[in-house]
């Protein structure tokens, strides 16, 4: 994971609580966690489904979506949780106290973390159409 993204998260000043930074956070992670492509695409066109089934595909996403809740839920296995984990452990967060913070709050709230991962997944889904 690359110090220069780390310090550009930091430097934007986002609370280490914020939706923003923690998705951020875990899109980082997203090529330290294995799942396989086939796998993925699958799962988040279920979710995009789901998504779009509730009415626009394009609307802010949140920890509650039901989208995010089936994504999350349909990757989840005690490998990957290790996987995003160890990949946040890994973030060289000295001396950039909000990515720290985030950091550590995703450290000591595993199923938020897998949650956000799932979010970030998904954010990222959208953000290719």
């Amino acid at each position: 994971m690359s110090r220069p993204r780390l310090e550009q998260l930091d430097a934007a000043g986002l609370d280490p609580h914020s939706p923003e930074l923690l998705v951020s956070l875990a899109w980082l992670a997203i090529g330290s966690v294995p799942i396989g492509d086939g796998e993925l695409k699958a799962a988040r066109r279920r979710a995009m489904l789901v998504l779009a089934a509730g009415g626009d595909p394009h609307r802010d996403l949140d920890l509650d979506s039901v989208a995010v809740e089936r994504l999350a839920s349909e990757l989840d296995s005690p490998e990957r949780r290790d996987a995003l984990a160890a990949a946040l452990a890994a973030l060289d967060a000295d001396g950039l106290p909000n990515v720290a913070g985030a950091v550590e709050l995703l450290e000591s709230e595993p199923e938020v973390a897998w949650r956000i991962f799932a979010l970030a997944l998904l954010a990222d889904e959208l953000a290719d159409e």
